[in-house]
């Protein structure tokens, strides 16, 4: 009896034994999913690598060295980051690599798990300084006009530009795509040529129409155009390749009485996105914007970063909350070769800071160009591409632009949000977070300090801890609380 009685006192006693022993095994730790890490450090002794994974511990102590995200505040939603597909950067990858080179490069280019799972890129309309010729969909024999765009053609697109999209959109199929023109045809410009000029006002609804045309032939080919900018550069007239000015007032008569109501017309879902310059001239946009019968047929405002400061971007946003901002290209190049300084750049100014300042669309020049920086149409001589071919042997390098991007489009999904992190600055961490749609969070930090920094991540109650190389980029990522976005 002393025996029967005994026994579920000693098998309380062992569970309350076994319990104590989990809680000290892991009463300490959150229960958060493990952190995912991935480094790229500026001796490039590591690239994208994925390093061990860390647990989160209980602490809600923040110190001098702590980054806390606020999950509960969000900022903007993202469409992606990624590059151009140029002309020339589509007949690279087409006509320079094998089937098996050309499949791996794909795959490392947009694919998730294979690579950095690019989600947007920007498509010129026509020809830029990176195309094989210069050409627009409607080029005419000079002292013709066409105003009934009765010879508007894609098919100069057909033959690589168009398969290379489809490509790159099987293998993710959140691609995103903004057409971006340098010039109008030459019938169509003041100058009667695709070198300098204006757009003539006599041709702003043909114009228009040439805008439609295009978002309804590439959505014949099964591609959707996400968003259009009027004019790339409008400030900029280059001397040895398509371009064109467009002042502010000029741009926003366009949208107002003839782009905004021809897509209207047209039942297009495609955005207006203005201006698609430089950092240093945020005034233009804010102009534009200014006007309610021309803002309500525009979705926001783009940036390039070769002139200004990305903070421009702040002032619009501030002006004009309710319009979104782009960032839309930003060229590496061998006036930068240095591995180090090229990822501090585009870390700095472009996945963190231009995030930080409202853009949801983060892009570099080309995508692909060759050993001598081309094929080129005049402009740039040593602009770089995410990726390098070799046109002899199709062999493929891989640039800073291409790591640097990759810590967030690998990580970061179409339809993220930005949420709330402080930043320790300029000259030690500096971070950016965001919430994925599936819930999974992820926070990308810099150290731009000399030495290595040691830090502490806090999210609630739980936080992990880290050392980041001196120039080290990383991006961690963890399995969040599903929570609503906005």
């Amino acid at each position: 009896m002393r025996k029967l009685m005994r026994t579920p006192i000693v098998v309380g006693i062992i569970i309350v034994l076994i319990a104590m022993l989990g809680f000290l095994k892991y009463g300490l730790h959150s229960s958060q999913s493990p952190v995912n890490v991935w480094i790229t450090t500026a001796d490039q002794s590591k690239l994208l690598h994925q390093e061990a994974d860390l647990a989160w511990v209980k602490d809600n102590t923040p110190n001098d060295s702590t980054i806390v995200i606020y999950g509960e505040k969000v900022y903007q939603q993202i469409d992606g980051f990624g590059a151009a597909m140029t002309d020339s950067s589509a007949w690279l990858i087409a006509n320079k690599l094998n089937p098996e080179q050309r499949s791996d490069l794909m795959n490392k280019l947009f694919d998730h798990k294979q690579g950095i799972g690019i989600s947007y890129l920007r498509l010129p309309m026509g020809a830029t300084d990176f195309s094989l010729k210069s050409y627009t969909y409607d080029d005419m024999p000079e002292g013709q006009t066409d105003p009934k765009l009765q010879s508007f053609s894609i098919d100069y697109d057909k033959s690589y530009i168009i398969p290379t999209l489809h490509k790159a959109k099987e293998l993710n199929p959140d691609l995103k795509i903004m057409g971006s023109p340098w010039s109008a045809p030459a019938w169509m410009k003041t100058s009667g040529s695709l070198i300098k000029g204006s757009l003539n006002p006599d041709f702003y609804q043909a114009y228009a129409e040439y805008f439609t045309k295009f978002v309804q032939a590439y959505a014949a080919e099964g591609l959707s155009i996400d968003a259009i900018t009027p004019q790339n550069e409008p400030h900029f007239e280059p001397d040895g390749y398509p371009g064109m000015r467009m002042e502010p007032a000029d741009q926003a008569n366009f949208i107002k009485s003839h782009l905004g109501p021809a897509f209207e017309k047209a039942k297009l879902g495609t955005k207006i996105v203005i201006w698609d310059h430089n950092w240093d001239e945020p005034y233009y946009p804010i102009q534009i914007l200014i006007d309610p019968e021309t803002s309500k047929y525009i979705a926001g405002s783009a940036f390039h970063g070769y002139a200004g400061e990305v903070s421009s971007q702040q002032k619009v946003h501030d002006l004009f909350p309710n319009k979104d901002i782009y960032f839309t290209e930003s060229s590496g190049g061998e006036w930068a070769p240095d591995f180090a300084g090229s990822l501090k750049w585009d870390m700095q100014n472009l996945i963190i800071g231009s995030t930080r300042f409202w853009a949801k669309t983060v892009l570099k020049w080309n995508l692909a160009l060759d050993e001598s920086f081309g094929p080129k149409n005049g402009g740039c001589p040593n602009c770089r591409g995410f990726v390098k071919i070799d046109q002899k042997t199709g062999a493929i390098s891989y640039n800073p632009e291409f790591y640097a991007f990759g810590h967030a489009s690998k990580f970061v999904r179409a339809g993220a949000y930005r949420i709330d992190s402080n930043t320790l600055g300029s000259g030690n961490i500096e971070d950016v977070a965001f919430r994925n749609p599936d819930g999974s969070e992820v926070l990308i930090a810099f150290n731009s300090a000399a030495e290595s920094r040691s830090f502490k991540v806090q999210q609630g109650g739980n936080a992990f801890s880290y050392t980041l190389p001196a120039g080290a980029a990383a991006t961690f990522i963890w399995t969040g609380e599903k929570r609503g976005t906005k």
